[in-house]
């Protein structure tokens, strides 16, 4: 019993130490990304993505870098790009960078091992951008997919309200809604492997630097994190002795892949253009991970992690006081998404009862579908905005924790909306029992 509670205990300590550390950075974080969304104008990024060309694929990288999309979200914005109009090394160029990094987590990089990775982070996800985006030009099937969607209708404009209100609500709200729950999972995580893996554990027991980072990239390719949650696992296994370079290949193949997104990837952009986005994330994660090893001073990437490490928090880069406030307000933003999503789903369920008492109506079609991969808002917005430019289609209401869609009109084809489900990169398994 005494076992259990001292676990317990150093366990909630390293939880509360940790999310002090990256709370006032995350928060920073999350107000940069609310600012992208916003006023980030997407629509004139067609015209710089459209040719398969080396501007084309260093554009994508460099849009993709700053946008706040981890894996999940940024496959739809991916896939749209392709179907309206940009080439396929354009598009796998900003699949590969844009998961990778983002305002958020580069600034709770920064927080928790230090300015050297904050920096390092955005430029591997250039270069691995770039390196994918090359590769499919020169030996994938070049070409776009321009459909009906190619004036840029198949991806979702920034509507949400460009007012401060409205990035505030993006920013905290909507934007945490999606990573939340693996922002959570980081952090458990990570504080486990603080509290059960022994200091010095992978120099004591492994002691070979390349076999590390060999080892983390068979671990971290179909793992899903996001780029953020996988910041604070990255900082306390350095701290048990995993090497920089190791972490780096982490911190790049975490974010960057996942089973999901390779699956999807393959399915709609072809096998080949895949192998060629995880052979440009795969040797760049190794390339960067040898060259930090050898080539950059340890300490960099090890001193930040002193103070992350250390009780006296006073000789960190910030207050204390401020990262006490700042995790009261993310615990409070955290608990908020939390009751927002039960409150949905709890909606969502009386609008489908409500929804049956109108099935005697014959002119009215109404049923639900379920769609598999929708995992965030981004894919809610992607899939309501879709379908509902379909003839037929009245109303459309998707629906992230169960899977199911709800439309409602008058005589829509159930085929096209499956065809139309299935082009942006999601699964339709039929209508809801």
């Amino acid at each position: 019993m005494d076992f259990i509670l001292t676990y317990s205990r150093e366990f909630g300590l390293a939880f509360i130490r940790i999310i002090e550390e990256m709370s006032p950075y995350l928060l920073l974080g999350f107000l940069f990304a609310g600012i992208l969304y916003v006023w980030f104008p997407k629509k004139k990024v067609y015209k710089y993505l459209g040719k398969p060309n080396s501007a084309s694929v260093l554009n994508a990288a460099l849009i993709g870098i700053p946008l706040p999309l981890c894996s999940c979200g940024v496959i739809p914005t991916g896939i749209s790009f392709y179907k309206s109009g940009a080439s396929k090394g354009s598009s796998v160029s900003f699949l590969v960078s844009t998961p990778q990094t983002g305002m958020d987590s580069i600034m709770v990089t920064y927080s928790l091992l230090g300015l050297p990775m904050a920096i390092i982070k955005p430029i591997i996800a250039l270069f691995t951008g770039l390196l994918g985006g090359f590769l499919t030009n020169l030996f994938g099937k070049n070409g776009s997919m321009n459909d009906s969607s190619k004036n840029g209708s198949a991806v979702e404009e920034n509507n949400g309200n460009k007012s401060l209100l409205g990035m505030l609500h993006y920013a905290f709200v909507e934007f945490l809604e999606d990573i939340a729950k693996w922002l959570i999972i980081g952090l458990i995580i990570a504080a486990l492997i603080d509290v059960v893996i022994p200091d010095s554990f992978f120099t004591a027991y492994l002691g070979n630097e390349y076999f590390e980072m060999l080892l983390i990239l068979v671990a971290a390719i179909p793992l899903y994190v996001c780029a953020t949650g996988s910041i604070p696992i990255a900082a306390i296994l350095m701290l048990k002795g995993l090497s920089p370079g190791a972490a780096i290949v982490f911190l790049m193949a975490g974010p960057a892949t996942n089973a999901a997104t390779i699956t999807v990837i393959g399915r709609v952009l072809g096998k080949r253009t895949l192998f060629l986005y995880l052979v440009s994330i795969i040797a760049g994660a190794l390339f960067f991970g040898i060259l930090v090893n050898n080539l950059l001073p340890r300490e960099w990437f090890t001193d930040p992690l002193k103070y992350f490490h250390s009780e006296h928090h006073e000789h960190g880069f910030l207050p204390y006081w401020l990262q006490v406030s700042s995790s009261i307000l993310l615990s409070l933003l955290i608990l908020n998404t939390i009751i927002t999503k039960y409150r949905k789903k709890i909606a969502s369920l009386f609008i489908k009862k409500s929804a049956e008492s109108f099935k005697n109506n014959l002119n009215m079609q109404d049923l639900h579908i379920i769609v598999k991969g929708m995992t965030c808002n981004h894919c809610k917005a992607t899939v309501e905005q879709n379908i509902a430019g379909l003839g037929g289609v009245n109303s459309v209401n998707a629906d992230i924790t169960t899977g199911e869609v709800h439309l409602s009109g008058d005589n829509f084809d159930l085929k096209e909306v499956k065809q139309k489900i299935e082009s942006l990169g999601y699964k339709y398994s039929g209508i809801a029992k």
